[in-house]
């Protein structure tokens, strides 16, 4: 096994000068992802939370042993602007809650603009890559 390990050490070291390493270490994180054209693990994050919420609060994933109704409430307000799935959000009185699934996405999702289609996951996905989430984002 330790063989094996230098092995790779070894081929790694014997590789061009432009390699990854060398050419991120200067730059800073979000330097590095301009410079790739990758998204921040933050905003990937934030889009597969949406995506997991649209899958429970239109009932196409089985969660099991809780009920969706337990994770979401819809909002029963509608009087509100934007689409018509808002979720209910609950009072997080301790803050570790607010760090749960459950309480983090639900501001993002009662945000998500009109232009965001809910008619099929797939659609759904495809809308949500041109909805700007850097209000959301810690990480600019």
């Amino acid at each position: 096994m330790y063989d094996f390990i230098i092995n790779i050490y070894m081929r790694f070291q014997l590789l061009p000068s432009m390699t990854l390493v060398n050419f991120a270490v200067n730059m800073s994180y979000v330097d590095r992802l301009a410079k790739l054209g990758l998204p921040s693990l933050e905003l990937r994050r934030l889009h597969l939370d949406l995506i997991y919420c649209y899958k429970v609060v239109f009932g196409l994933v089985k969660l099991n042993s809780v009920q969706s109704a337990d994770l979401f409430e819809l909002s029963t307000v509608t009087a509100t602007r934007g689409h018509s799935y808002k979720l209910y959000k609950p009072r997080c009185t301790v803050n570790v809650r607010v760090n749960f699934f459950s309480c983090r996405v639900v501001n993002v999702w009662n945000s998500l603009p009109d232009s965001v289609s809910f008619v099929s996951l797939c659609t759904f996905k495809r809308s949500l890559m041109a909805v700007d989430f850097n209000k959301f984002s810690k990480c600019v």
